[in-house]
């Protein structure tokens, strides 16, 4: 039993690394929420009242450091908009097609995302809990 699912990982991995590596550093470029998808295009009072929204975000890029010790670094909190844990102590992991962020304490799931697109230049995730909610990541340095 243990071989299967040792050989199902090694499969699982080598689909990842075929396709690109997410170690790196990631720049958020366009994120879609349940409110986007809830307002729809109604008006161009409600879209204009949408990019003002967005627009208060503020200018500073925000940017995901993945590390080969599956520890990650955000400039923002770009992952959870929650005070409950410290965005500066993060591990990940990639397991499945899933993208898992991790207290580094407790080694409990903060976020958890689906990995739509993995390449080497471009990273699309969508929130497991909220399927309405992408995030666009290119990758830069």
């Amino acid at each position: 039993m243990k071989a299967i699912t040792l050989l199902f990982l090694c499969i699982s991995a080598s689909v990842y690394s075929q396709s690109g590596s997410i170690v790196g550093h990631w720049q958020l470029v366009k994120q879609s929420n349940c409110v986007d998808d809830e307002l729809g295009e109604e008006d161009t009072e409600t879209q204009e009242l949408i990019e003002d929204m967005k627009g208060m975000s503020g200018q500073t890029p925000q940017v995901l450091e993945f590390r080969d010790n599956n520890t990650v670094n955000e400039s923002t909190k770009i992952i959870s908009k929650r005070k409950s844990y410290n965005s500066k102590s993060m591990l990940y992991r990639v397991s499945e097609g899933g993208l898992y962020f991790l207290d580094k304490k407790s080694r409990t799931i903060i976020e958890s995302f689906t990995i739509e697109k993995l390449a080497s230049d471009s990273l699309i995730i969508s929130n497991s809990a909220r399927v309405c909610e992408t995030k666009v990541f290119v990758r830069i340095k």
